[in-house]
């Protein structure tokens, strides 16, 4: 019995061997094509690598917008955090001329054989501590109360200045790991656009990109972008308006670099921010942000200088120049240029007085 009981096993296991074999073998021949070709995922046509395109270049907008919205709020608790310093630095500078005042005082009285209890305490190694003292203004019941008084303001005084700068270090430190996560989402974004289009030829490429119109081609040949229209500048509702469309044709064929806001590179709410800064208007950095700077105002209201937006994020803006164009700057593909507003979904207009 024993030895028929193993020869069935060794038969099971020859059999299972045998099996495994097959299947080992069948999935060789399927990966090798010896069982018929193999089935490979279908090549993404351009049509379909440019919706991706796209799609990862507006991610990537929408990322920077917060970023220069972040960054626009670190620099500014930057500023304050600077100047909460230097006022501490002043304050603290009139303390010690106050101390040292009194310090002379304290010396004379030390010498006839007492010192007030207040100028111990404001002469103090430690001025922090006597603050917690609840009774400082009886104890200072000498001819000196007046002066002991402006030192212990000056003393809560700083104390408040420091406190407001450890507030604005914890923003500023905030915004900061904002501005790196924003960031890191922008160079993802961006890296994975430059993979797909890097799959495409050249020709492939300026298809999806549109190339240049002709002012931008021009510019970017002469390294500088041309002449406003007078045509266009003298319908725009004002001088500053006609300035800021007559910068935007200047920068035709600059390139886009997120974050940048010129003279040579610039994104699309860094163009419009120049545009207006070259006409003596200060705009928000971002683009959520200029859409409030001025008047609402309805599409078939546009004048030349209007900033026109788009997408239901406000994510994109450019200048109108006129007749249903606009010069914007679209993304890394492709450089500042004239395009028609109809080419993404509208989302408002703002015009800038």
């Amino acid at each position: 019995m024993a030895a028929h009981r193993r020869s069935r096993q060794r038969s099971a296991g020859g059999h299972a061997a045998r099996t495994a074999a097959t299947i080992a073998l069948a999935g060789a021949a399927t990966a090798t094509g010896l069982d018929g070709p193999a089935h490979a995922a279908p090549r993404p046509t351009p049509e379909q690598v440019g919706a991706d395109v796209d799609r990862l270049h507006r991610q990537a907008e929408v990322a920077t917008e917060k970023y220069n919205g972040a960054k626009e709020k670190a620099e500014s608790a930057q500023r304050r955090l600077r100047d909460l310093q230097d006022e501490s630095a002043r304050r603290k500078d009139r303390l010690n001329d106050a101390r040292a005042a009194l310090g002379s005082v304290a010396a004379a009285q030390y010498r006839s054989g007492g010192l007030d209890p207040a100028l111990q305490l404001v002469l103090s190694e430690d001025p922090d501590g006597y603050l917690d003292g609840t009774a400082l203004a009886e104890r200072a019941g000498t001819r000196h109360k007046a002066e002991v008084g402006r030192v212990r303001k000056q003393l809560r005084e700083i104390e408040q200045l420091r406190g407001a700068a450890r507030v604005e270090a914890k923003s500023l430190t905030s915004r900061r790991a904002e501005m790196k996560r924003h960031r890191e989402t922008i160079t993802g974004k961006l890296s994975a656009a430059r993979r797909l289009l890097a799959r495409l030829s050249p020709e492939q490429r300026a298809g999806l990109t549109g190339g240049t119109d002709r002012a931008s081609r021009s510019a970017a040949d002469a390294g500088g972008g041309p002449t406003a229209p007078g045509s266009v500048t003298a319908r725009a509702p004002g001088p500053r308006a006609a300035e800021a469309v007559a910068y935007a044709y200047r920068k035709l064929g600059s390139p886009y670099v997120w974050g940048a806001t010129g003279p040579d590179a610039f994104d699309c709410s860094g163009l419009v921010q120049a545009a207006y800064r070259s006409a003596g208007v200060s705009l928000p950095r971002t683009t959520y942000a200029q859409i409030d700077a001025g008047r609402r105002v309805g599409r078939a209201e546009l004048l030349p200088g209007d900033l026109v937006f788009f997408y239901s994020g406000i994510s994109h803006v450019g200048i109108y120049v006129g007749d249903g164009r606009m010069i914007h700057a679209p993304n890394p593909s492709a450089p500042v240029r004239v395009a028609p507003i109809d080419e993404m979904p509208f989302a408002g207009a703002t015009r800038v007085s």
